[in-house]
Parts: structure tokens; C-alpha cells; sequence
């Protein structure tokens, strides 16, 4: 499929807002692409957004310009902003720092799946569908890692006084590394004791320091998924030996 031209720049002048002198700016994360809100901008909201470098918006409700983390601290550092082909609607590409861009402390205000919104309204189907209980269980997984993650990275942007995330970054990577070999050690010995409840429980704290490095080193989850898809995909390599 042909790729589609690049972005041309455009003047405010050329944005169509509504009646209201509102337009609807739909909110993305830079890299990821995914929705983390939707809110309208007057044309100040607008201006303010580009002059500043963090989002602006016009709330309909309370009739005033607000900027975004103003009170909460979860700011959206501006990437790029476009308009639609018919410049009746933004896309703002943001950086979103803090606990996430919706006020009930979600990453996304998209986190509510409608039931039946699924191929087969959402029924198992069973292992050979790819659906039912682990499938649930896996994605899952993800989006709890991806969460975390993100949490991890806010308290890197906006460190938190008695918060051992921060502190640790406050520390730096050695005592982070040196974190991980004391959790993989404690891993090691309740695999050895085969004790299942606290392999899962050392697991667990390995995994978190794990990510701490990943925020720590600028790696994304994401990165990670795709190392093992693409030994997965790679004719048997998952027998392979790790880095082989």
C-alpha cells in the first residue's frame, strides 16, 4: 500500500470551529498511538497549546480555558498537532507524563470495553479461537505491565517525596542493578525450595525492578514483545538460547 504524503503545514486561520468556536481534539500518545482522550479547544485553547508546548482546552461544562495536569500534575507535552482533512477536527500527538490522562486515575479515559464489542459478542471460543480464559488472562497481563510502566515513568518525570520508585532513580542505575540481582537471587531460591507462592511473589518484585531499568534506560514493553516475537516467528527459535 502506497504511503500517504507528508503533513503540510496549516495556519489557525484555516481550522473550521463549530458554531460554539469550538473544535474537537482527539489526544493520542506519541509513539504508541493510543487514545488517551477527547476534549474540545477554543481557538485560544489552541493557540495556548502551540505557544506552550502542553495541551490547552476549552471546558463546555465550566465555560474556561484549563490546562491539562494543571491541578493533577499528569501534563501532555505537545509532539505535533493535525487537522483533519476537512479541519473540523485536531489530532494532538502528546507525551503524557504522571498518572495517566483520565481524572479516575486511568492511563486512557478509554478503558470501559462494551460487552459484545468482540468478534462472537465477546464469547470464549476456546484455545483454538485464540480467546477464552488465557487469552483474557494475557491481555490482560500486558495492559497490568504497560500500567505499571507507566507509573514508573511518572515518578522518574515527577519524582514523589517517600516514594521507593523515585528513590531509587534518585539512587541511580547501579543500586537498580544491583536491586535486580537480589530479587533474581530470591527467585532462585524459592524455585529451589519449590515454594510456588513465594516464586510468584519474588517473581513479581523482579519484574517491577526490571521495569525500573527499562524506564531507567528509555526501553519500552513494547521492545521486549517483539524480541520474543521475533525469536517465536523464526522457524523453532524459541528453542534457541537466549541472545542466539
Amino acid at each position: 500500500m502506497a504511503q500517504g504524503k507528508a503533513a503540510l503545514p496549516v495556519e489557525i486561520d484555516a481550522i473550521r470551529f463549530d458554531e460554539r468556536g469550538l473544535v474537537p481534539a482527539v489526544v493520542q500518545q506519541a509513539g504508541t498511538g493510543e487514545v488517551l482522550m477527547v476534549a474540545y479547544m477554543n481557538r485560544e485553547a489552541l493557540e495556548r497549546t502551540l505557544q506552550t508546548g502542553v495541551t490547552w482546552f476549552y471546558s463546555r461544562s465550566r465555560q474556561r480555558l484549563w490546562q491539562k495536569g494543571e491541578t493533577s500534575g499528569n501534563v501532555q507535552r505537545v509532539v505535533q498537532v493535525r487537522a483533519d482533512c476537512d479541519f473540523d477536527t485536531l489530532l494532538v500527538e502528546v507525551e503524557q507524563t504522571g498518572e495517566g490522562a483520565c481524572h479516575t486515575g486511568q492511563w486512557s479515559c478509554f478503558h470501559h470495553r462494551l460487552a459484545g464489542g468482540e468478534p462472537g459478542g465477546g464469547r470464549e471460543t476456546g484455545a483454538a479461537g485464540g480467546k477464552g480464559a488465557a487469552g483474557d488472562q494475557g491481555r490482560a497481563g500486558d495492559a497490568v505491565v504497560q500500567e505499571l510502566y507507566r507509573v514508573i515513568a511518572g515518578r522518574k518525570a515527577q519524582p514523589v517525596e517517600g516514594s521507593y520508585t523515585s528513590y531509587l532513580f534518585e539512587k541511580g542505575l547501579d543500586k537498580i542493578l544491583k536491586k535486580i540481582g537480589e530479587e533474581t537471587s530470591e527467585v532462585i531460591l524459592a524455585a529451589k525450595n519449590q515454594d510456588p507462592r513465594a516464586f510468584v511473589a519474588e517473581s513479581a518484585d523482579l519484574l517491577y525492578h526490571l521495569l525500573v531499568a527499562m524506564v531507567e534506560m528509555d526501553v519500552e514493553p513494547g521492545a521486549l514483545w517483539e524480541e520474543l516475537s521475533r525469536r517465536r516467528g523464526g522457524g523453532g527459535s524459541e528453542d534457541a538460547p537466549p541472545g542466539k
